[in-house]
């Protein structure tokens, strides 16, 4: 079994192991590829620019995520063409059926990007242009292999013109339609076969040998060469579905039924969850993900040791069924806490409504591993991942709990995912997040950005004032908009767009979405007036970044419209993506 993943960036430690692999591939398979040749494709994807080409790697990895396989796409996004570059087995692995799947998966891509088709170039089967027997069956090998997609040689030009008289083996330009049908006119094609000669071979090509090539290309439309290897009917047919690393990884938290309080009017109740899924899952949209178990010195690089383990005690302390509540804030002396253990609450809480229970200590460890495996998703290639989770986190800050969050999991998540680069941290959640605000306040390498209700009129209260910046070192890393009662989806966007062109400032690796869908309107909670079509476009918004991104759930209590909105965001978020 493998899987076939897209590699986005190549700075995370997974994706320059692949990366490795591929140039090891390079160098095996292709013996007469320069050391240069092989490092261009590393260069390929880090400065597109440079080569007018936008790289697209895809490799086929095992279940020990070793490669079997690669292709690089090259995408020029102002001629609405791609051109492959390189497709391959690992040795050893040819015949397995990798190098067919590679290439529907490349066809997939070509046409998500919107192309007019798949060009490359296939070394020839006429005797007179590959004169040894043995190097002309491998070619036909080869070009029966893309005839079976219907990618067949563009005749009656002179593209298979040596660039040296007397070279063998020149290459065929073969066109790959992706079975949309259409004839390729005769204008477009010169268009690209002149970028397509000046960007990969411009420096080798004799004076007047890239225009001769183009004025060679006299049919209209460009006309193909007949099948020759394969009958009609016998074609492959193009794969519709959304393919695996497109989709959304879905991360939820299987126990988080257990936490729930049928008291003082609690919110957080299980039924949230069963809302979302019963929408966003129809869509097709979603691949699950099994969590894994972390350790926890991911959530104590992140929360203050101290608070974790009174969380972890008086928790542990309580009956079950039963739950305590801070009543007592020691605002004067926090040396000499009583020796009571509920009595302390105070000390590690911000408010007198966020209960303490065993089952919201097990239900808060489950999302951070969620949020945690959706952090890994994206690493190993998702462009995102959706944590579904309650409780949320993002008012839980380095020392203290509250607002039903306990441990911050989008924070924790955030954290990890530095290790590989810079991260912004959205929150779109009608409260503020003071919790993800605090632990990032002094750091310059996270970005936290907030879109919520004023704080003066809204929980938390104390924390989301726009002249907040960040302290120290962090200094101008933290970002607040507070917005007013009422907001509508025109006001939010115009908003959201000021947020989006902060994170773009800061550049960061990945984006952490948390994800509140409390600004509906109607929702107990908040005052915001947002539709459906409103989180739709928010989404769309949001996927343009092109980052890959982690959502985490935070607020939303209106079950009648959660669903709704959620699958609304996500399907705008995948268009998004999708457009990148």
């Amino acid at each position: 079994m493998f899987r076939i993943r897209r590699i986005h960036d190549i700075t995370t430690p997974f994706n320059r192991m692949a990366l490795d692999q591929v140039k090891e591939i390079l160098r095996v398979q292709f013996p007469g590829l320069s050391a240069s040749e092989i490092e261009s494709v590393e260069r390929q994807l880090m400065d597109p620019l440079k080569y007018r080409f936008r790289a697209v790697l895809l490799v086929a990895e095992d279940s020990r995520q070793r490669v079997r396989g690669f292709a690089l796409l090259l995408h020029a996004p102002d001629l609405k063409f791609a051109y492959l570059e390189y497709i391959s087995a690992a040795p050893g692995k040819t015949g397995g059926g990798i190098g067919g799947v590679l290439y529907e998966r490349t066809r997939e891509e070509a046409r998500d990007l919107g192309t007019v088709g798949i060009f490359c170039e296939c070394l020839p089967d006429d005797p007179a242009l590959s004169p040894d027997p043995e190097v002309r069956r491998q070619n036909e090998a080869r070009l029966k292999f893309y005839e079976r997609y219907g990618a067949r040689p563009i005749a009656g030009t002179a593209y298979e013109t040596p660039l040296s008289p007397g070279d063998d083996n020149p290459p065929y330009l073969v066109f790959d339609d992706l079975g949309s049908g259409q004839p390729l006119p005769r204008d477009q094609a010169r268009v690209i076969v002149r970028a397509i000669l000046d960007r990969k071979y411009g420096d080798r090509c004799p004076p007047g040998y890239i225009d001769m090539v183009v004025e060679s290309f006299r049919d209209d439309p460009v006309r193909l060469r007949a099948p020759r290897y394969v009958r009609a009917g016998e074609q492959s047919p193009p794969p519709r579905a959304v393919i695996r690393e497109r989709r959304i990884a879905l991360v939820k938290n299987d126990n988080h039924d257990l936490h729930h309080v049928r008291e003082r009017g609690y919110v957080q109740s299980p039924v949230r969850i069963a809302s979302i899924l019963r929408e966003i899952l129809p869509t097709g949209l979603f691949e699950e993900v099994r969590a894994h178990h972390f350790s926890e010195d991911h959530i104590r690089r992140v929360h203050d040791g101290a608070f974790v383990d009174y969380l972890k005690k008086a928790c542990s302390m309580v009956a079950p069924g039963r739950s305590i509540y801070p009543y007592v804030f020691p605002i004067r002396n926090v040396a000499r806490p009583p020796r009571e253990l509920p009595l302390r609450a105070g000390y590690y809480c911000i408010d007198t409504f966020t209960p303490l229970n065993g089952s919201a200590l097990k239900a808060a460890l489950g999302a951070v591993d969620c949020a945690l495996t959706g952090a890994q998703a994206v690493q190993e290639g998702y462009r995102c991942a959706y944590v579904l989770v309650r409780p949320p986190g993002h008012h839980a800050e380095r020392r203290s709990f509250g607002g039903f969050c306990y441990f911050n999991s989008a924070a924790i998540a955030a954290d990890e995912l530095s290790r590989s680069g810079k991260v912004a941290v959205l929150d779109i959640d009608y409260h503020h997040g003071n919790g993800t605000q605090d632990i990032f306040y002094r750091r310059a390498d996270v970005l936290t950005v907030s879109i919520h209700g004023t704080p003066r009129l809204t929980y938390p209260y104390f924390s989301g004032f726009e002249e907040e910046r960040g302290e120290g070192t962090g200094l101008g890393t933290n970002r607040n908009f507070p917005m007013p009662e009422g907001t509508d989806g025109t006001a939010y966007a115009e908003v959201l767009g000021k947020a989006l062109g902060v994170v773009k400032r800061f550049g960061p690796r990945f984006l952490v979405v948390a994800l509140g869908l409390d600004t509906a309107k109607g929702d107990p909670t908040g005052s915001f007036l947002l539709a459906a079509r409103d989180f739709t476009a928010n989404g769309r918004m949001i996927g343009s970044l092109g980052l890959p991104t982690l959502v985490v759930q935070e607020g939303g209590y209106r079950t009648r419209s959660l669903g709704a909105s959620a699958r609304s965001f996500f399907t705008g978020l995948w268009e998004g993506l999708g457009k990148v």
